[in-house]
């Protein structure tokens, strides 16, 4: 099958090539969080508890996909604007819009019906984060600092969903750290995409206007500090062994290597690609996994 590009030329891809680099699986290592429940859990975990989480990440996957056509499919005027955007398949016209669209509709319904299904509280929140993605798409998006909160609230969500599936409750110093950690990406992603539209704030993103370098950089360093702070925390008061305090120099490397890739590196505009593709935040990632999991499974 061939579409056409908006000025009508054909592509040579498939229209499901182009759907699945419009899903972008690429941004599925977010919905990771949702593996945190198990991999702080001291209790036994049953197989089946295994099966929910894994089953739970894939169905957060493709909400998360859905949103992003949704998305895509709001903004598909502003993105032919944007530097890199503008490639998108949708925005290029690439991937017929409206195609895009009936497709994620029937993903997403079929989708929170397997979430309630596997869960009712689990469903519930998976609609809830859907719900308050749209607003983001729609108008939370142009408000300044609601913006960065909101997507910092997604990955709050994640964090909950997999405590959900297997009923283990998080401590509120653990959720605090999501939060503020996911602050902090969000801002750095903010001043990496000032960076790069320095010259034309106002082709893309409004609210980009609304933000300075010097904000910025404070409230990075706030939600830096914070950070550590609550995770420090939370290592002290979580009634795991004491031995999870060794993880805490692990956390201070990998945010201040993050720091070091924004300010000196000038990235950060895509945090899945630098998680990915930094070795050293990605050895840090897999070490500070490993060492949990043996803190917490033989000693507590």
């Amino acid at each position: 099958m061939v579409i056409h590009t908006a000025e009508g030329q054909p592509n040579k891809k498939s229209v499901w090539i182009q759907l699945l680099n419009e899903i972008r699986p690429e941004q599925w290592t977010k919905n990771l969080l949702i593996f945190a429940a198990l991999l702080f859990s001291n209790k036994s975990i049953p197989h089946i508890m295994i099966y929910k989480t894994v089953v739970a990440f894939i169905l957060f996957c493709f909400v998360s996909s859905c949103i992003y056509i949704f998305n895509d499919f709001i903004d598909r005027e502003a993105d032919r604007n944007h530097p890199q955007k503008k490639h998108r398949p949708i925005a290029s016209g690439a991937l017929n819009a409206y195609f895009a669209l009936t497709f994620g509709t029937i993903v997403f319904i079929t989708s929170t019906v397997f979430a309630f299904a596997l869960n009712s509280r689990f469903g519930l929140l998976i609609v809830g984060y859907f719900i308050i993605n749209i607003a983001y798409s729609k108008w939370l998006k142009h408000v300044v600092i609601i913006d960065v909160m909101v997507i910092a609230i997604g990955f709050v969500f994640r964090a909950l969903s997999g405590g959900i599936i297997i009923e283990v409750p998080f401590t509120p110093w653990f959720l605090l750290c999501i939060l503020l950690l996911s602050l902090f990406l969000a801002l750095s992603k903010r001043k990496s995409e000032s960076l790069l539209l320095r010259n034309n704030l106002g082709t893309h993103r409004k609210v980009l206007e609304k933000y300075s370098e010097e904000l910025l950089n404070q409230l990075i360093s706030i939600t830096t500090t914070a950070t550590i702070l609550f995770y420090s925390l939370f290592t002290f008061k979580s009634g795991h062994s004491i031995y999870l305090m060794g993880t805490i120099p692990l956390v201070i490397y990998g945010i201040f290597r993050y720091l070091y890739l924004i300010h000196v590196e000038e990235l950060g505009d895509k945090p899945e690609k630098i998680l990915i593709g930094d070795k050293h935040i990605m050895g840090t990632v897999i070490l500070f996994s490993i060492y949990v999991v043996v803190v917490i499974k033989h000693f507590g």
